[in-house]
């Protein structure tokens, strides 16, 4: 019925179906002749019209699927879309393995330093929290910053600030509460920002219940401190000194030996060689990794295994203070990098959600040894910290030459492992504010040079509007106390938001917990935000095109010139038509440079930005580059000739890519 019902040609119905669905047809003359083996022309000729037909049934698509005209069509098509897939695949297979690594979050922006005490204060009492924090999460993305270390959270006498932990688990009321530090912890990831904790693993405050259980002789914890015999009249089992300049040891009553302390005497060193201590800091890991942190700044590390053997360190000068001692038995022992490893691999495991890579960063200020310092990078064999804080540049306002600044930065660059990524910082909590050690004058070159180096800059707070230190008259700091010239209150002032009172850390009280610095009405976000050549449009502007620019972030680090004044140094990557020339001026004078030598460079350069906006857009000729001191220069030119391949000893790269435009991507070349 259906054949009938569909089918419009009427001789298919009769040569197929041979009859009618309501009785015996009689047959026809052309019938006869057909069946006779008689051919009819007609017959044939309506047969051959036949043409296929939406709603076609399975007999009439049969019958001519089979025929040369469709099926070769089909058979092309076929073989074309199975050519098509395996180019497809093979280009997907080529491209995944020709493409270079991709950075990771902690890579592509600055590190922002946040000493919580300081950022802002939300409830009146003087003091910053986390709340305050939450309510300023907007000026990251200004800043166009992802990643935001805050200083330690933890419960805590505050007898160094936060640095002496009583409860490894607990928020300190003072800061707020666990459930405050989850909303702002899934506020961050909601914006794009990621969490850095400080981890102090060294020590524990007097007034921990370890050190209580300790002191006791609780058989559990009688081994989670450093205790050695010793007596009340002579409290010194030997000559070791603490961070502070006394003896690093005290007597305690209760236990009858005496415990060591490499900081405050309220800051007992914890005993790395037990097991047991290795298992609470694994622990206290897991824990805050569980909460959903993205990674931890390790504090002291240096410190945190001594030699057993508790023999006296040698005097420097025999013939000086007794005091002054090389640290061969308290700092960088034999182990410790055996358990940075040990936490290293406990944060891979947290690593493996995508896109949820967790951060190691280890403190270590270790001076001239620079050797030592890069020891806490990892080796392609053993994962260990992402990278070790760089504290060299600190030391700028030193020497105002360039030679010196290129000493800094190649210090650094010459002794990195290959492969590795750097870190640069200019300040923090325990160091001058850059802009009052090295001056005003030059905190835009510096911010210059920390946003186009190769590797993570680290932006300490109010560093990116210049704040400077305060005077204090009566110190805070437990190390101010022990010596007033060593105070690290004048750069943990309140921070500067606006010209409002108390330049808008706290607007619901008077109180602030250091005293404002008195330039707030004219150094301030606010004020900065409306002018175009302020410390921070000049920062926002840097910290954008860092990103937004290959040769910035992973291109290669060339020296091309240096002399009593000016660092230059440029930024390029193979296959990309334009590289970026930095000139910077960290001497006195107005200087012009040469650099005509230079055959990779164009004759004219036009400044991109100048440290001087009114500098900016302009065109010098390369071989005389004026810059007034403290002023910096971002150039950016057009080049089809790099310089990295006539220059090998002169350039440094992490992980090398080049450009290939036609198809707008990376590869490993």
């Amino acid at each position: 019925m259906e054949l009938g019902e569909f089918a419009r040609n009427l001789g298919y119905q009769d040569v197929e179906i041979g009859g009618s669905a309501h009785g015996p047809v009689t047959a026809s003359p052309e019938e006869e002749n057909s069946a006779a083996g008689k051919p009819d022309p007609d017959s044939a000729k309506e047969f051959m019209q036949l043409k296929p037909y939406a709603g076609m049934p399975k007999e009439v698509l049969l019958l001519y699927s089979s025929q040369a005209r469709y099926r070769v069509p089909r058979e092309i098509l076929f073989w074309l879309m199975v050519a098509c897939t395996v180019m497809l695949v093979g280009l997907t297979a080529t491209v995944i393995a020709l493409s270079p690594r991709c950075l990771s979050w902690w890579q592509t922006s600055a590190v922002y330093q946040v000493y919580p005490r300081s950022f802002r204060d939300s409830n009146g009492d003087g003091v910053g929290d986390l709340k305050g924090i939450l309510e300023k999460l907007d000026h990251f993305h200004y800043l166009n910053i992802k990643s935001v270390w805050i200083g330690p959270l933890y419960r805590s006498p505050m007898r160094d600030f936060g640095y002496d932990v009583e409860d490894f688990r607990a928020i300190d009321p003072l800061f707020g509460t666990m459930e405050d530090f989850e909303v702002l912890l899934a506020e961050m990831h909601n914006k794009g920002l990621n969490l850095i904790m400080d981890f102090i693993p060294n020590h524990t405050s007097d007034r921990h219940p370890w050190f209580n259980l300790s002191r006791t002789r609780d058989p559990h914890y009688k081994d989670y401190y450093v205790w050695t015999d010793c007596n009340e009249t002579t409290p010194r089992p030997n000559n070791w000194v603490s961070v502070f300049g006394n003896s690093s040891w005290t007597y305690d009553e209760v236990r009858g030996q005496c415990y060591l302390h490499q900081f405050l005497k309220e800051q007992p060193d914890l005993n790395l060689r037990s097991p047991r201590v290795r298992n609470e800091m694994i622990d206290i890991i897991r824990f805050w990794l569980g909460k959903g942190v993205d990674g931890f700044r390790i504090g002291a590390v240096k410190r945190i295994l001594e030699a057993a053997h508790l023999r006296d360190e040698p005097q420097v000068d025999p013939n000086k203070s007794p005091w002054d001692l090389h640290q061969d038995y308290t700092t960088s022992q034999p182990g410790l990098h055996d358990l940075l490893r040990d936490w290293r691999a406990e944060m891979d495991i947290y690593s493996r959600e995508p896109g949820r890579y967790r951060l190691m960063v280890t403190e270590s200020y270790d001076y001239h040894e620079v050797d030592k310092s890069m020891m806490y990078y990892s080796t392609p064999l053993v994962k260990e910290s992402d990278f070790p804080f760089n504290f060299y540049l600190v030391d700028l306002p030193q020497n105002s030459s360039g030679w010196w600044v290129k000493h800094l930065v190649n210090l650094w660059m010459a002794n990195m492992p290959r492969g590795q990524w750097a870190n640069w910082v200019v300040g923090n909590h325990d160091k001058p504010r850059i802009a009052s050690s090295a001056g005003q004058t030059y905190i835009c070159v510096i911010n210059m040079m920390l946003l186009t180096l190769p590797g993570t800059p680290t932006t300490y707070y109010g560093e990116e509007i210049g704040m400077e230190n305060i005077e204090v008259t009566e110190s805070q700091d437990p190390a101010g106390k022990y010596n007033a010239s060593a105070s690290r209150d004048p750069q943990r002032s309140p921070m500067q938001w606006s010209g409002d009172m108390n330049a808008g850390f706290n607007n619901k009280s008077k109180v602030t917990w250091l005293p404002v610095h008195p330039d707030y009405a004219r150094v301030n976000v606010e004020v900065q935000k409306t002018d175009e050549g302020s410390v921070l449009a000049q920062y926002r502007f840097l910290s954008i095109l860092r990103q937004s620019e290959l040769p910035l972030y992973r291109g290669w680090f060339c020296y091309v010139h240096v002399d009593g004044s000016v660092f230059a140094y440029l930024r390029e990557l193979d296959g990309l038509d334009r590289a970026f020339l930095m000139v910077l001026n960290f001497g006195k004078d107005l200087v012009f440079t040469d650099l005509s030598s230079i055959r990779e460079l164009p004759d004219q350069l036009k400044v991109l930005l100048s440290t001087n906006r009114a500098n900016d857009g302009k065109v010098w000729q390369k071989s005389q580059i004026p810059t007034e001191a403290g002023e910096g220069l971002v150039i950016q030119y057009a080049t089809h000739t790099r310089f990295n391949p006539s220059h090998p000893g002169e350039c440094f790269i992490s992980d090398k890519a080049c450009y290939l435009k036609a198809l707008d991507l990376l590869y490993t070349c």
